[in-house]
This record gives C-alpha cells, sequence and structure tokens, in this order.
C-alpha cells in the first residue's frame, strides 16, 4: 500500500489494483484513511493545531513598490472614432505610431555570440543603453500628455471640465502668461504647475495691495478706516479733473481748427499761410517765415529755370533732404511748380 502511495497518490483505482487481493478503490481509501492519518501514526506526525505560516511580503502604502504607485489611470472618454483618429488606445494607454518610432531598429539585429570580444560586448551595450534613454523619454512625454489631459485637450473635450473646475475667472494677461510658462510642462507635473500658477497670482494681488498701502501711509492714512474717506476724495478729484478735460476739448472743438496750430500761430508770417500750408508747416514743425522763404526761393529758381537762365540752388541750411523733398512735392501738389522741376 505505502509504494502505491508513493506513485499513485490521489489515484485511488491504481493503487487498489496495484494492492491486489481483490481490494476495492473505496476500501484501499477507507484503510489508508483509518491507519495512517487518524491512527497512531498520523497522530503523532500531523499536529492538532497547524500555525499560519502565511507571511504578507507587499510594501506598505507609499512605499517604491507600493500598488497604490502602479494603479493604472482611468481610461479617457473618447469615442472609438477618436480613438481611430488618433490611433490611441486608452486602455493600454498606448499609441500606434509613438514617439521616436524608429527607436526599436537600435537592437532590433543585436544577437549575443558566444564568440564576441569585448569591443563587440561594449557596443551591444551602447546600443541596448541608448534604447533604454530612447523608451524613457517616450514614457516621459507619454506621462506628460496624459498628466495634463494633451489627448481631451486635442479633441476639445477638456474645455467643459475647465469651466466647471474654475474657481475663478482667469484674465487675458494670465492665459498669456500660462502660454509664456508652457516649457515647464515637462519638468512639474500638472498640480505643481496649477499651484505654481496660482501662487504667481497671489504674489501679483499681495503685491498690488502692498502698493495701496504704501499709498495710503504716504498720504499720513495709518488706519483702514481713514481709506474709504481717502479713496472717496480721491474720485471726486478725479472726477473734477476729468470734466474739466472735456470742457477743454470741448471749448477746443468749438474754437475750429485753429487749435491745431497753437505752436505756430503767434509766429510772425503764420497769417499769410493757407490752410493746407498751415498743416504742412504744423507737420514739419516749421515756422511760417522759415516756410515763405524757402518757398519764395524755389518758386524764383524754378522761374529762371523755365526762362533758360542758369540758377544756382540757394536754400537755406536749415533745410534738409527730408524737409526740401516734402516742401517740393507740396508745391507741386499746390501747381505752383511743374512736376519736372521736383
Amino acid at each position: 500500500l505505502l509504494n502505491a502511495i508513493e506513485q499513485f497518490f490521489g489515484n485511488w483505482e491504481d493503487m487498489a489494483a496495484h494492492v491486489g487481493a481483490s481490494r476495492t478503490p473505496q476500501e484501499v481509501m477507507e484503510h489508508y484513511v483509518s491507519m495512517y492519518i487518524h491512527g497512531n501514526l498520523g497522530k503523532a506526525c500531523i499536529p492538532d493545531t497547524i500555525p499560519n505560516r502565511v507571511t504578507d511580503h507587499t510594501c506598505p502604502g507609499g512605499g517604491p513598490l507600493s500598488p497604490s504607485l502602479t494603479t493604472p489611470l482611468p481610461p479617457l472618454d473618447i469615442s472609438v472614432a477618436e480613438q481611430q483618429q488618433l490611433g490611441y488606445m486608452p486602455l493600454r494607454d498606448d499609441y500606434e505610431i509613438e514617439y521616436d518610432q524608429e527607436a526599436e531598429t537600435l537592437i532590433s539585429g543585436l544577437s549575443v555570440n558566444y564568440d564576441d570580444d569585448d569591443v563587440e560586448i561594449e557596443l551591444k551595450r551602447a546600443h541596448v543603453d541608448m534604447y533604454v534613454r530612447k523608451l524613457r523619454e517616450r514614457q516621459r512625454r507619454k506621462n506628460i500628455a496624459r498628466d495634463y489631459n494633451l489627448v481631451p485637450a486635442f479633441l476639445g473635450k477638456d474645455r467643459k471640465d475647465k469651466d466647471k473646475a474654475a474657481k475663478r475667472k482667469v484674465t487675458k494677461e494670465e492665459k498669456e502668461l500660462r502660454l509664456k510658462l508652457r516649457p515647464l510642462y515637462q519638468f512639474m507635473s500638472c498640480k505643481e504647475f496649477d499651484d505654481l500658477f496660482e501662487n504667481m497670482h497671489k504674489e501679483k494681488v499681495l503685491r498690488a495691495k502692498i502698493r495701496e498701502l504704501q499709498r495710503y501711509r504716504r498720504n499720513g492714512i495709518t488706519k483702514m478706516e481713514e481709506s474709504a474717506e481717502y479713496e472717496a476724495a480721491r474720485h471726486k478729484r478725479e472726477k473734477r479733473k476729468e470734466n474739466k478735460s472735456l470742457a477743454a476739448s470741448k471749448r477746443g472743438k468749438e474754437d475750429g481748427r485753429d487749435g491745431e496750430f497753437a505752436a505756430i500761430e503767434h509766429l510772425p508770417g503764420f497769417e499769410l499761410l493757407s490752410d493746407r500750408e498751415k498743416v504742412l508747416c504744423s507737420s514739419l514743425n516749421l515756422s511760417p517765415a522759415r516756410y515763405v522763404t524757402a518757398k519764395t526761393i524755389i518758386i524764383k529758381d524754378h522761374l529762371q529755370k523755365r526762362q533758360g537762365i542758369p540758377a544756382k540752388s540757394r536754400l537755406p541750411s536749415y533745410l534738409d533732404k527730408v524737409l526740401k523733398k516734402r516742401i517740393l512735392n507740396f508745391l507741386t501738389e499746390s501747381g505752383w511748380i511743374s512736376r519736372d522741376a521736383s
């Protein structure tokens, strides 16, 4: 029976055939259990209470191999058509075309041979090291895309979530600043970046508050209760200044176009100019007397040339090339001189 147990344990039919003597499988099993399990031999070998020998070898929560750190992220809510469009497999968090798609070609042809010398072994190790670096960079980019929800952003599905999660209205300046800080995405997690951006906003608010308190202190205000009265008085002063400026601009409009020539209207020769000449002198910052002098010389030289008298240009020294060209063009357009003279 013991030989049969050693060879056919669990197969009671083969054990009965091995024992022979017309024993049935049921009889062989009952005899073994009664004699070797519940008998004196079994009682001596098998203790009544078996201690728990199971040991928990899992790491504590938050450890380097903690299951919580390797729990996969929930799949993205995108349709099958969008998955096919992107070549994205959300359950695997994988793409059909990965970053640096040809990275596997570095090791695809490698094989380890027993007759490789040291140089060949080091070369193959270098190839493997390059491949590992490419895989790490690929995974880093995938982590950034998943952390910042770039796939839903590409599909335009993150706008509703942003509107729901927004605690305050983001200004245009803050949006532009966020765009400038985008390169930091690859160095910070999404939560760290949001915390940084929120802290920058708090810093801006605090700086503005500090400047306001410093302004109060310069004006002799040391208590917040006094600031309300000060602000009311300041608003009244600003309102009076605004009303004065509006009244002044209104008077300027009523006075006509003379307000445009305030810089030259009191200079000699202003009354001799036409409206167009006044505009020209005002735009060139040229006094009326100098303009009249230059105009007289140019017209006189033009008439002498038309009569065949050789004339040498005697323009004043204060006229540079730009002023001369502007005046010649104006006189030509006004019909004082012909176009060939300009």
